[in-house]
């Protein structure tokens, strides 16, 4: 396979070669979440869009930082990465009085006014994690079943963790992401269905004694929202209503009568495309969604072109989150899938899911960069 060295290319080279398509797309979704945050306050800076825009100024620095630095820093730590982010998946599940409880939930670390979720770098530095195990191993040891072994435990200790918080939604995307990078890795597909009927037997082991009564009440909600509509069938009832009353155009800017009027609830994080969709009509969501569509489309051809296991991997994952993050989100704000904590990328607000969001896509940048570099040389 032929290589080209791209270590030698000066600063601003390398700006100039970045992928400026790719991150004017980030930056439109980046300030259509900072418009709805400023909507969603009722025309107001705080508290939400204030804060997101401090994120957004520390972050996007970081990005083009991370797209920039030679790619094998970032290979040769990537088991790093993943110890750390796990030790810290682990610490908020046992040591209580440094983490912040919410909603029933131990998932983040309060640091004076700061909350970090761990979970959501996890999921970044699993892919870290697994790319680079699959880039050091022969090609022929994929499908072997002790080869596989490692990389199943590098995704499901995390999963246990996150799951026992609990927060079923992140530990959810998490498995699911690891499984996509598993497939394209080439891992067999009898391998998937051995465990897709292993998980179908255990069903009414984790609905009976590992599912909380609250998750359970969700998927109850999902299936019949009418059956609690004060209670856990509120959320998306009122959901579906802001979003069938935006019509084809919307009610326009600032004057969306469910967000607006606080019958919306998590407008400003896991209910912001609602918002948007009451408030800019079935065009303003399309529009957005297909801004994520053409995130996601460059994102693979990036992959396709790339030469080293590493990058494709990576690449891949990263979209994997990316996408699975804005199909839950849509998804359950229109009532097709239970509702789970899953934000909208680069639009909810939140530091810690637009930090480890502008990490990865740093790293995708940086694999485009590098895409015909030989990261072991």
């Amino acid at each position: 396979m032929h290589f080209i060295n791209n270590e030698n290319s000066s600063f601003s080279e390398k700006l100039e070669q970045l992928n400026w398509l790719l991150i004017s797309l980030i930056i439109a979704l980046a300030f259509i979440g900072f418009f709805m945050l400023y909507s969603a306050a009722g025309g107001s800076f705080r508290p939400w869009l204030i804060r997101q825009l401090a994120f957004f100024c520390i972050f996007f620095p970081l990005m083009i930082f991370i797209a920039i630095t030679d790619i094998k820093i970032w290979y040769k730590a990537s088991y790093l990465f993943y110890a750390i982010a796990l030790g810290m998946v682990i610490m908020v599940d046992v040591m209580e009085q440094i983490s912040h409880n919410a909603m029933g939930a131990t998932r983040w670390f309060r640091i004076g006014s700061l909350k970090i979720q761990p979970s959501e770098l996890m999921k970044i530095c699993t892919v870290f994690a697994i790319a680079r195990y699959f880039y050091s191993i022969e090609a022929e040891n994929i499908g072997r079943i002790k080869f596989v072994i490692p990389p199943l435990l590098m995704i499901f200790v995390p999963v246990a963790f996150i799951f026992h918080q609990p927060d079923l939604g992140t530990a959810s995307i998490l498995a699911m992401v690891g499984v996509m990078v598993l497939f394209i890795a080439g891992v067999r597909l009898w391998k998937f269905a051995s465990v897709g009927v292993a998980l179908l037997v255990a069903i009414p082991f984790v609905w009976h004694f590992l599912l909380h009564d609250y998750q359970k009440k969700r998927i109850f909600t999902f299936l019949d929202p009418t059956h609690d509509p004060l209670g856990s069938g509120y959320n998306i009832i009122q959901s579906k209503i802001a979003i069938g009353s935006g019509g084809m155009f919307g009610k326009g800017y600032l004057r969306g009568t469910q967000g607006q009027l606080d019958f919306l609830p998590e407008k400003q994080t896991d209910f912001i495309f609602t918002m948007l969709s009451e408030e800019l009509g079935f065009l303003g969501g399309v529009f957005t969604i297909g801004l994520y569509g053409a995130i996601i489309a460059i994102c693979i051809i990036i992959a396709t072109k790339t030469k080293h296991q590493f990058g494709r991997l990576f690449v891949i994952g990263v979209v994997s989150i990316f996408f699975i993050h804005m199909f839950i989100n849509i998804g359950m704000v229109m009532g097709l899938l239970p509702v789970v904590g899953a934000p909208l990328p680069f639009i909810s607000y939140g530091g810690t899911i637009m930090g480890s969001m502008m990490i990865g896509f740093g790293m995708v940048l940086n694999i485009d960069l590098n895409k015909n570099v030989d990261i072991r040389g």
